[in-house]
């Protein structure tokens, strides 16, 4: 008999057979079936984004952020990648018995904190909480609702040939904080998450091009499992610079002493930009200025070759496929 595994919830193969065989196949509409991270719904002339996620990373509280922080940047920036100003969240709870009052204080705390930040209210939720051993001290699921310019058409199946890709800075550190945390690893340089809510940073992006094709936070599976996600959406192929993307010298040195790839690792404060290469210079001046974009660079561009697949070339010429997440690397990421 078929059971559920780990892995389901990584976002990559075993996830997406999961969400086409099970959900969609049960659930399928128009609006699910594109699959990107927030539904755009028309309501009597009126568009807006609407998006749901659940946090049950372990431990909850990590370098550089908690579980209260990671919820409300998670559902902002799941909003904010289609385009859409981030206004309202949900917060609902599930509570583990024991777990003591201060540590919840300090997260709802970094709930208020982050959300001011991002310029959302909290304005309704849930509590639960339940015995002791049923839960990891606790859960969090916040859902949000963003208003919607209606000429903005940002989707992960409008990537074309020519079309440039950027990222908005160090990718895998966010894997590395909270697996450094987990096991109780040191590093010569200690490694932060990189949490962060991105509303701005696209709203920055939108003041100098109407133009762009794709946002997407690469969160669980990492950069290379979303970029297969784009490519098989947008039926193109994509093409990768080794030496164009970001990665610290310190998470690349943990990941090649834990046998990890940094391209698969999840990210919390990231953004994939698809735009025209006509557009992609000012993009970039408009990131780079922007807090969360300092050390955003280009990393590749959209290919009419082998639609549906990712390859990463390096100085040599030589390439390899960069396919979707199997298995699971790091469970309890976010």
């Amino acid at each position: 008999m078929e059971e559920i595994l780990l892995s389901h919830g990584s976002g990559g193969k075993l996830t997406q057979n999961l969400i086409d065989e099970i959900f969609i196949k049960e659930l399928d509409n128009e609006i699910l079936r594109s699959k990107n991270d927030a539904a755009i719904l028309d309501l009597e002339g009126e568009r807006l984004a609407f998006t749901t996620d659940s946090f049950v990373i372990n431990p909850i509280f990590f370098p550089g952020g908690n579980i209260g922080e990671l919820a409300v940047c998670g559902t902002v920036n799941d909003l904010a990648t289609s385009g859409a100003i981030p206004k309202y969240l949900s917060l609902s709870l599930i509570i583990e018995e024991g777990l003591p009052i201060t540590e919840l204080k300090q997260v709802i705390k970094s709930v208020s904190e982050t959300a001011k930040k991002a310029g959302v209210k909290i304005v309704t939720g849930d509590t639960k909480v339940v015995a002791k051993g049923e839960a990891d001290k606790l859960y969090i699921n916040t859902t949000g609702v963003g208003s919607l310019s209606t000429k903005l058409n940002i989707s992960a199946d409008r990537a074309k040939p020519g079309d440039m890709i950027l990222v908005n800075g160090n990718l895998g550190e966010h894997g590395i904080a909270v697996l450094s945390e987990r096991k109780g690893l040191e590093f010569e340089t200690i490694v932060k998450s990189d949490t962060a809510p991105l509303s701005g940073l696209v709203s920055d992006i939108l003041e100098v091009t109407d133009q762009v094709k794709v946002l997407r936070d690469p969160t669980r599976g990492g950069l290379a499992t979303t970029l297969n996600e784009i490519a098989e959406a947008s039926q193109v192929g994509i093409k990768l610079q080794e030496d164009k993307l970001p990665i610290s010298e310190t998470v690349e040195a943990a990941s090649q002493m834990l046998g990890l790839d940094p391209l698969y690792l999840a990210n919390e404060g990231k953004l994939i930009v698809i735009v025209p290469e006509e557009e992609v210079e000012d993009v970039l001046e408009a990131m780079q200025k922007s807090e969360y974009g300092v050390k955003s660079a280009i990393i590749g561009q959209v290919t009419a070759d082998e639609p549906g697949r990712v390859v990463l070339e390096n100085n040599f010429g030589a390439s390899r496929v960069l396919d979707m997440l199997t298995g699971e690397m790091l469970p309890r990421i976010c």
